[in-house]
């Protein structure tokens, strides 16, 4: 008779991703279906399948992209291996968003006062 080992900690990603591998593994819409998928609650990668008209090996292929980018945890339980979402893994990318589209509501806010001074001037 064989152990069956249980890993209770989820494995975090190895090594940082950078903003590049993050936005090509968001790229696809069946990756992106699949964080939906485990946003709340994690899921072995066998009842991820059933929700993609693709072979298992595809799904498997699509979470190792996912899992290589930082976005997924994975942990293995027994033969199975358990995944779910590392919001963590989303912060470059929220970082070049950053970079690319700055503070927008403190543009707006200065916008709308400029309106009012300009208001205030012509009355």
């Amino acid at each position: 008779m064989t152990a069956v080992k249980t890993s209770k900690q989820p494995q975090a990603a190895t090594m940082v991703s950078s903003p590049d591998a993050v936005l090509k593994a968001l790229a696809d819409p069946h990756r992106r279906h699949m964080l939906k998928l485990v946003q709340t609650s994690e899921m072995p990668a066998g009842q991820i399948a059933i929700h993609f008209d693709m072979t298992q090996q595809a799904v498997s292929l699509h979470l190792k992209t996912l899992a290589r980018a930082g976005l997924l945890n994975e942990r293995r339980e027994g033969t199975r291996r358990m995944y779910s979402l590392r919001p963590e893994g989303l912060e470059t990318v929220r970082d070049v968003l950053a970079d690319l589209w700055p503070d927008a509501l403190a543009r707006l806010k200065r916008a709308v006062e400029a309106g009012k001074t300009q208001k205030g001037k012509t009355q």
